[in-house]
């Protein structure tokens, strides 16, 4: 029998849906800054590299996660990052993991006070 090697791909884990940016904070440390309740609700670990798009202008870019404050709604762009994103802007934050098989992703939908919507 002939032995087949595992096809490793990068599958979306998690997102948080439509939040809103909350603060630009250009000459702090590069991150993005978001309610710890949200990164909990979509698998996402502070720390972790993370994929941003911004709805509003297209722009897209990585960075890593920082949990901030739960139940605040933190939406922060924080260094080089708050140069790509207005405050109310909506974007979009995704996490990935490598994986052999399929995963069903965490999507966590947000109203514009970035508090989880149908939750």
């Amino acid at each position: 029998m002939a032995c087949q090697s595992a096809s490793m791909r990068w599958v979306l884990r998690g997102k948080i849906h439509r939040a809103t940016v909350t603060e630009n904070r250009p000459d702090y440390e590069g991150s993005i800054t978001v309610d710890a309740d949200l990164l909990d609700l979509a698998g996402i670990w502070g720390g972790e590299k993370v994929l941003v798009a911004d709805i509003t202008n297209g722009a897209r870019f990585e960075t890593y996660a920082i949990a901030g404050e739960r139940g605040s709604g933190t939406i922060a762009l924080n260094g080089a990052a708050a140069r790509l994103c207005e405050v109310g802007d909506l974007v979009i934050i995704m996490g990935y993991e490598l994986t052999d098989k399929p995963i069903k992703p965490k999507i966590v939908l947000v109203d514009g006070r970035n508090r989880p919507a149908g939750v």
